[in-house]
């Protein structure tokens, strides 16, 4: 039933493999998961809510298929943080998110 993700873009994969910085990557965990087309009930829901009529979630996401309540919990913080109110704007907030992604070498 679990299908297993490393959560690991392709890039970083390419840059582990080639021998730079090998020991940054190396002890990466799998992290199980529920794949959509196998999911019922409440985590079908939420998978349609949160990834449309394709059930297309992000893999930071998908993690929480174990525990679909964290999933919605997930969500609303995300949504929270990013379109609740604030002195910073929703493009101040993306740029944030983007440079850390950036600086975490996350592929989203």
């Amino acid at each position: 039933m679990f299908r297993h993700s490393q959560i690991i873009s392709t890039r970083c994969r390419a840059r582990a493999e080639s021998g730079r910085s090998r020991a940054r990557y190396r002890a990466l965990a799998h992290i199980p998961y529920v794949p959509s087309e196998e999911a019922e009930g409440y985590l079908a829901e939420l998978y349609r809510r949160y990834g449309g009529p394709e059930m297309k979630v992000d893999h930071i996401i998908r993690i929480h298929s174990l525990d679909p309540p964290s999933m919605e919990h997930h969500m609303r913080l995300y949504a929270h943080l990013m379109r609740g109110p604030s002195p910073l704007s929703h493009i101040q907030r993306e740029m944030i998110a983007v440079t850390v992604s950036g600086v975490n070498e996350c592929f989203y």
